[in-house]
C-alpha cells in the first residue's frame, strides 16, 4: 500500500517514541544516522539490539518484548527476512504502534499480511530521518 504524504504527516505528527530494532552507533552507517537525527529532533528512542547493552549512550534492549513502555514507531534496519518476526513481536506489545516501519530497501509481504487488520500502519521501503526532514522542515 502506498502512502500519501497527507496520511504520512498525520501519522508522524504527534509521534514522540521510536523503538529502533537493528540499532547500532557506528559512525557513517545509515541506522546511525537516524538515531542520531531522530534524539537530535526530541524523539525518545529506545534501541534494540540482541547483542549491544547501549546504542547512542541509551540501553538497548535485546528485543522488542523487552520495552517497558509503548511506543509510537518499530522502525526496522534488519534484513526483509526478519521482518515477519519483528511483526509477530509488534503484534505481541501491550499497546499496539502507530506504524511498523521498515527502512529504504526493506520490504516484507509476510509482515505486512501479519499486520493487516491491526491499528498499525506498515510503511516499506522509506528513510523515516528522509521523510521526516521532509514533512516537518520546520522542526
Amino acid at each position: 500500500m502506498l502512502i500519501g504524504d497527507a496520511e504520512l504527516r498525520t501519522l508522524l505528527d504527534g509521534c514522540t517514541t521510536v523503538a529502533i530494532v537493528g540499532a547500532k552507533d557506528n559512525p557513517g552507517s545509515p541506522v546511525d544516522a537516524v538515531g542520531r537525527y531522530l534524539i537530535g529532533r526530541g524523539f525518545t528512542v529506545y534501541p534494540v539490539h540482541p547483542v549491544r547493552k547501549a546504542v547512542w549512550g541509551l540501553p538497548a534492549r535485546a528485543s522488542l518484548a523487552e520495552l517497558d513502555t509503548p511506543v509510537d514507531i518499530v522502525n526496522l534496519f534488519r534484513a526483509s527476512a526478519s521482518c515477519p518476526e519483528h511483526a509477530r513481536e509488534t503484534l505481541a506489545l501491550p499497546s499496539p504502534p502507530r506504524m511498523f516501519w521498515m527502512q529504504s530497501g526493506i520490504f516484507s509481504l509476510e509482515a505486512r499480511t501479519i499486520l493487516a487488520g491491526t491499528p498499525i500502519t506498515v510503511v516499506e521501503d522509506l528513510c523515516l530521518m528522509v521523510e521526516h526532514r521532509r514533512l516537518f522542515p520546520s522542526m
